[in-house]
């Protein structure tokens, strides 16, 4: 379980960056086309398909990566009144829903690209079905950080949730950030 988490963590971390990058080079396409559009009178027809394109993947490889980290919100207050040995329970379940919901994100997305891999992007030149690739990742990416969590839940090991502290003494959290 340990070097699956390291695994995942590592996958996570690229991501990451891959995601931070994209929103580096989306602002900067950006602010070529505003420069581009007032300063020179012109226009830079890629930019914009470009940096929507872009931004396709930086929301959708930061969302897996928020869901591996547990940083995205979550609506407890049924928690607040089961039992507290449901509470695994329902944060299985509500695992379980993310990777459905990241399975049907890879499967509808791969069936529209498909569909649109015949058709070319306007002022890019490349074929549409590249502008699903990035719902088609971050969905595999969901579904695989999902069956993380459950699988460290089952073996007993700590999954974050949104707003709590991770415990100081969980060594393998501290071995996957590099803490």
């Amino acid at each position: 379980m340990q070097k699956l988490a390291i695994y995942a963590g590592w996958l996570a971390r690229i991501a990451l960056w891959v995601a931070g990058a994209g929103l580096v080079v989306m602002t900067v396409f950006v602010f070529s086309q505003v420069f581009v559009r007032y300063v020179l009178n012109d226009s830079l027809q890629w930019a914009e398909p470009a940096s929507v394109m872009i931004m396709g993947w930086f929301i959708f490889l930061g969302a897996a990566v928020g869901v591996r980290e547990g940083y995205h919100l979550s609506f407890d207050v049924l928690l607040m009144i089961v039992p507290a040995r449901a509470v695994a329970w329902f944060h299985t379940v509500s695992d379980i829903v993310v990777a459905a919901f990241g399975f049907g994100m890879a499967y509808f997305g791969s069936q529209l690209s498909a569909r649109a891999a015949n058709d070319q992007m306007p002022g890019l030149g490349i074929s549409r079905g590249f502008e699903f690739l990035p719902l088609m990742i971050g969905g595999v990416l969901l579904v695989l950080f999902s069956i993380e969590r459950i699988l460290r839940r089952a073996s007993g090991l700590h999954t974050a949730r949104f707003g709590e502290d991770v415990p100081e003494n969980d060594v393998l959290d501290q071995t996957v950030t590099g803490a």
